[in-house]
């Protein structure tokens, strides 16, 4: 058979797709070392916004409340997703299975709208103050369901035959599941993580229900900035930010990889 071949047409589509996803990301990136104040106005290469976005004090600290929030909240829904995917990868003859599993997943298809306004509904209804928890809490929400896919698409294709093994020669059932299961299933664990700090760090409505003053994250900031007109400031930080994810993307997919790999190979024959 023919291999199959791009064609012309083919070609052109996924030039104007990609340039469509990423031309304005280039673009951003570009005027982030523009020396012009005009941001859209080109006066040569300069680190001078980088320069001024270090000493912006406001920035630097939402900037900080973003990473605080990010890396609380990704701990917790791996924790909890992690917990939450083993019940239901283990436990299929459980009551309320199927009632649990739809209540975990709901985020995924819940407008963030909704979840944002029910999650403020609730801290004003227990009377809590509005700040870092109460962001923490609304982002570890948004982001245990996706956790959960990851980690129980992992252990759905392991052997359990393994801890079975373990526990032939002597190991507790949680003794086995330590020491085989979670070792295999932890590059899902991982991902999840990454994944689950990424959202949080990239998340404006629910953390705008959930957020109080003197607590806002960096992309709350950077939209407050916005409205008021685009400064070199925000390319210089976006740009960053663009930086940090990429390096996310890449190290969640290799570690899914991994991960994949490790379980064909644990999957029965």
């Amino acid at each position: 058979m023919r291999a199959n071949r791009l064609s012309p047409f083919n070609i052109i589509c996924l030039t104007l797709g990609a340039a469509f996803l990423y031309l304005p990301i280039v673009i951003l990136v570009i005027y982030s070392f523009n020396a012009s104040r005009l941001v859209t106005v080109w006066g040569g290469w300069s680190l001078r916004w980088y320069q001024d976005l270090f000493n912006d004090s406001a920035m630097l600290a939402a900037a900080w409340m973003s990473l605080r929030v990010g890396v609380a909240s990704a701990t917790l829904a791996t924790l909890l997703g992690t917990l939450a995917a083993v019940a239901l990868a283990r436990g299929e003859g459980f009551r309320g299975r199927g009632a649990f599993s739809g209540m975990l997943y709901a985020p995924l298809v819940m407008p963030e709208v909704i979840t944002g306004l029910s999650l403020l509904l609730l801290f004003v209804a227990v009377n809590a103050e509005r700040g870092f928890w109460t962001v923490t809490a609304a982002h570890t929400t948004l982001t245990m369901c996706f956790v959960a896919v990851a980690v129980q698409s992992r252990l759905s294709a392991l052997d359990r035959g393994l801890e079975e093994a373990a526990m032939d020669l002597g190991c507790t059932p949680t003794r086995a599941f330590i020491a085989v299961t979670l070792t295999l299933i932890w590059p899902a664990i991982a991902a999840g993580w990454m994944l689950a700090f990424t959202l949080s760090l990239d998340d404006v409505v629910i953390a705008s229900f959930a957020t109080g003053p003197g607590s806002a994250t960096l992309p709350i900031r950077i939209y407050s900035e916005v409205r008021l007109g685009v400064k070199p400031q925000i390319n210089a930080v976006c740009t960053l930010i663009i930086a940090l994810i990429t390096v996310l993307i890449v190290t969640a997919s290799l570690v899914s990889k991994l991960s994949r790999a490790r379980g064909e190979s644990a999957a029965p024959l």
